[in-house]
C-alpha cells in the first residue's frame, strides 16, 4: 500500500506539472511571439536539464564523471533519446563497476 503522504506529494507534483503546461497555452494562446522569445522558449527544458545535470561536474565521483563525458560525446552524435540511454547505462555500469 502507498503511504497516503507519498500519494499526495506525487499527485501535487502532477497538477503543478498540468498547470505549467496549460498556462503557458492559456497566457500566449493570443499572442504572436517574436522570433527571440520563441527561441528563448525552445530553450527552456535544455536549460532544465542542465540545472539536473551541472551538480555531476562537481560531484568528485570518477565513475560519474566519465559517465559525464560519455554522454558529453553522445549528445554529438545523437538525438536526445540515444543520448538519455547512453548516459543512464554508462552511469550504471560506471557506477556498479566503481
Amino acid at each position: 500500500m502507498i503511504d497516503p503522504l507519498n500519494l499526495a506529494t506525487i499527485l501535487a507534483m502532477a497538477i503543478v506539472t498540468y498547470l505549467t503546461r496549460v498556462g503557458g497555452y492559456l497566457f500566449l494562446r493570443n499572442r504572436t511571439l517574436s522570433p527571440r522569445l520563441t527561441t528563448v522558449l525552445e530553450s527552456a527544458p535544455g536549460c532544465v536539464l542542465i540545472t539536473i545535470i551541472a551538480p555531476q561536474f562537481v560531484s568528485g565521483h570518477p565513475a560519474d564523471l566519465i559517465a559525464l563525458v560519455i554522454t558529453t560525446i553522445a549528445a554529438t552524435r545523437l538525438s536526445l533519446l540515444p543520448t538519455v540511454l547512453v548516459a543512464i547505462v554508462s552511469a550504471g555500469i560506471l557506477r556498479n563497476l566503481g
